[in-house]
C-alpha cells in the first residue's frame, strides 16, 4: 500500500494541477475514486491501488520517473539556473513533476544521454564511487591521437593538476574520433584526460550509462521515458 491524501497525490502526478486546483474541481464534482465522486480533497486513498480520475481520466500512478534526455548543448544539468536553461525546463508539461532531478551531470557544452528522475535511491547507486557504473562518450579531438592513448587511459592517468583517475577504456575511431568509457566522473574529466595528452576535445557526447544506450531516435532536446528493463540496466557494469 501506499497510502497518500487525495490532493497531494494528483498534485505530484499532474504538473498543471496545483493542491488548491484539486480543491476546486472535488467542489465541482470532477474527481472520482474508484468510481464515486469525492467530497473532501484531503481524503486518504491508496495510490498503488484504487482508481483516481480527474474528468474521468484515470491517473496512472507512477512512483518515479525515469526520462532520457538527449541534451544540447548551452543547456546546463541542474533544477535551477539563473543564467542558462536548465535540463527540466527541456520536459514536457505531462512529465514534469515535483522531485525531478538530473542524475549526474554533463558539462554545459556537451550534449547526449541525462538521466532525469525522482528516484533519490537509485541516482544514490549510480553515482556512489564504490559502484563505477560506465559511462561511454563519443570523443572528436583537435590532433590526432597519441600512439600510446589506449594504454594511458588503461593503466590510470594522472592529470596535469596531480589528480589520479581510475582506469578507463578508449577505442579508437580513425585518428581524431574515439570512444572513452569512465568508471567515475569527476569535472570535466574527458578534457582534461585529453589534455593530459597533450591533445583538446573539441566534441563530446554521452552515448551510454550503464547498459543503457542513448536511444538513436532522440533528436537533440527530445526526451522518453525509460522502459522498466532499461531502468535495470542503468546500474549495470
Amino acid at each position: 500500500m501506499d497510502v497518500q491524501r487525495l490532493d497531494k497525490f494528483i498534485s505530484n502526478q499532474c504538473f498543471d494541477i496545483s493542491r488548491s486546483g484539486v480543491k476546486d474541481l472535488v467542489k465541482k464534482g470532477k474527481v472520482t475514486v474508484n468510481g464515486k465522486v469525492v467530497k473532501k480533497a484531503d481524503e486518504k486513498i491508496d495510490a498503488e491501488s484504487d482508481e483516481i480520475c480527474v474528468f474521468g481520466k484515470r491517473i496512472v500512478y507512477k512512483k518515479h520517473l525515469y526520462i532520457m534526455l538527449n541534451k544540447p548543448a548551452g543547456v546546463v544539468c541542474a533544477t535551477r539556473d539563473g543564467l542558462s536553461p536548465t535540463v527540466l525546463a527541456l520536459l514536457p508539461d505531462e512529465l514534469k513533476r515535483e522531485g525531478l532531478f538530473p542524475a549526474g551531470r554533463l558539462d554545459k557544452d556537451t550534449e547526449g544521454f541525462v538521466l532525469i528522475t525522482s528516484d533519490g535511491d537509485l541516482a544514490h547507486k549510480m553515482l556512489a564511487p564504490k559502484s563505477h557504473v560506465p559511462k561511454l562518450y563519443y570523443v572528436r579531438l583537435e590532433m590526432p591521437l597519441a600512439k600510446n592513448a589506449e594504454n594511458e587511459f588503461k593503466t590510470g592517468m594522472t592529470l596535469l593538476d596531480g589528480t589520479s583517475c581510475l582506469p578507463a577504456e578508449l577505442e579508437r575511431i580513425n585518428e581524431k574520433e574515439c570512444f572513452v568509457t569512465l568508471h567515475e566522473g569527476m569535472f570535466h574529466q574527458v578534457k582534461r584526460m585529453f589534455e593530459a595528452l597533450g591533445n583538446k576535445v573539441t566534441y563530446l557526447k554521452r552515448v551510454k550509462i550503464g547498459g543503457v544506450d542513448l536511444d538513436g531516435g532522440l533528436a537533440l532536446g527530445e526526451v522518453r521515458e525509460l522502459t522498466p528493463s532499461e531502468v535495470e540496466k542503468l546500474l549495470l557494469r
